[in-house]
């Protein structure tokens, strides 16, 4: 008997965030990394208890604090994307600080770095080898 363990295109692994304002950190992926929102469970007062987007293969999961077991924390993710600058100029322009331009080091991706408004820093990556 074949069971399915998860549901239906979703990674094995999510990423959970707890965020300040997880709304504008879901309209902040829409913009910068094309993410569909897949659910949103707000609770009475309009702060999201529970949400969920897709990026390309991953489904990324989502918070408002609810203290004082779940605080906001500060994350590092790392995404690969087709045209990093590209993508980099999106985020700025989304209202992301800049941590890192994108660069070239030794490894085969060009690679730069931004955080958006709820903390959280995003490593953005294109292969070029």
């Amino acid at each position: 008997m074949n069971v399915l363990f998860k549901p239906h295109n979703y990674s094995t692994v999510s990423p959970y965030l707890i965020v300040n304002d997880a709304g504008a950190t879901i309209d902040f992926l829409k913009r910068v990394f094309g993410a569909i929102e897949l659910r949103r469970f707000p609770d009475d007062s309009g702060k999201l208890m529970h949400a969920e987007v897709r990026i390309d293969d991953t489904v990324l999961m989502l918070a408002d604090p609810a203290p004082p077991d779940w605080q906001p924390t500060s994350s590092y993710v790392h995404i690969y994307v087709p045209d990093v600058d590209a993508t980099y100029r999106k985020a700025l322009a989304a209202g992301a600080i800049s941590v890192q331009e994108p660069v070239k080091k030794q490894d085969e991706d060009k690679r730069g770095g931004v955080q958006d408004a709820g903390g959280t820093t995003w490593w953005i990556a294109t292969k070029v080898e």
